[in-house]
């Protein structure tokens, strides 16, 4: 043999490696897996074991807190346990155990409300972000002490007025809530604001006042305006006004804020 020809035979035997090639065979066929079927035939043949009687599917057992299949089933299910609540204890009772928005399960807590529920007027943002998830209180980070300053301004504070979010969870990475989750969790803050009886609704920033006045302007265009909020039994005067996380952002907004908020004392009756 050349080397040449041990050369091709060589890079024959590598290509017949990298293939799988394992075995040499002869040229007349043998039946390599016979020994392994007459090794692993059992001595006698049993007749197969007799089918499991069929069992009856256990019936499934409907609860309250099952997790509706779809956004409009969840938010049927909302409404209905919102309408349930008689009071702003067993309203927050029912929201801890709602199980119809997925939020609930990436946050930490329920952020239900702060404040005085019998003050005369209410405080409504958007939803919690992280400091207010581990405190389980709204309004409690940067943005809530610019809010605390800005209440003291018109001589209210947290004994005094009451705040709450449309949203009683904290969405993930403190992203903007879907529109899906605003209205399932609409009622539960409707029924809350009914509860809570205010004088004076304010929204804080446009989402807020979307959603529960139902207008679709900016907040640039709805601030600084008056609105009707209807709870079913009584119309209570609305307020849209910019939210303090954007006041943080823009500063000279803030002149504007000042404006709204001396609209509210002088409904409240102040001078």
């Amino acid at each position: 043999m050349t080397p040449d020809h041990q050369h091709a035979a060589r890079e024959l035997l590598a290509f017949y490696a990298e293939a799988g090639v394992d075995a040499l065979v002869s040229e007349e066929p043998m039946d390599r897996l016979a020994a392994a079927r007459i090794e692993s035939e059992p001595a006698a043949a049993l007749p197969p074991p007799p089918p499991p009687e069929p069992r009856p599917a256990p019936a499934p057992r409907a609860t309250p807190d099952t997790a509706p299949a779809t956004p409009e089933i969840a938010v049927m299910a909302a409404r209905e346990a919102a309408r349930g609540a008689v009071s702003l204890i067993e309203l927050r009772d029912i929201l801890s155990k709602f199980e119809g928005c997925a939020l609930r399960t990436t946050a930490k807590q329920l952020v239900f409300a702060d404040g005085n529920p019998q003050g005369r007027v209410m405080f409504v943002g958007e939803a919690p972000g992280r400091e207010e998830d581990l405190e389980g209180l709204p309004f409690v980070g940067r943005s809530g002490k610019l809010l605390d300053l800005m209440m003291a301004a018109i001589a209210l504070n947290r004994t005094t007025a009451y705040i709450a979010n449309i949203i009683p969870w904290r969405p993930p990475g403190n992203r903007t809530p879907t529109p899906q989750e605003s209205q399932i969790c609409l009622p539960f803050i409707q029924r809350q604001i009914e509860l809570a009886n205010p004088d004076i609704l304010v929204c804080l920033g446009g989402p807020a006042t979307q959603t529960l006045l139902g207008v679709k302007e900016g907040i640039k265009r709805t601030r600084g305006r008056w609105f009707t909020f209807h709870t079913g039994t009584r119309e209570i005067r609305a307020m849209a006004t910019f939210h303090p996380a954007y006041l943080l952002r823009s500063p000279l907004e803030k002149r504007f804020a000042w404006r709204d908020f001396l609209a509210v004392k002088k409904a409240l009756g102040g001078a």
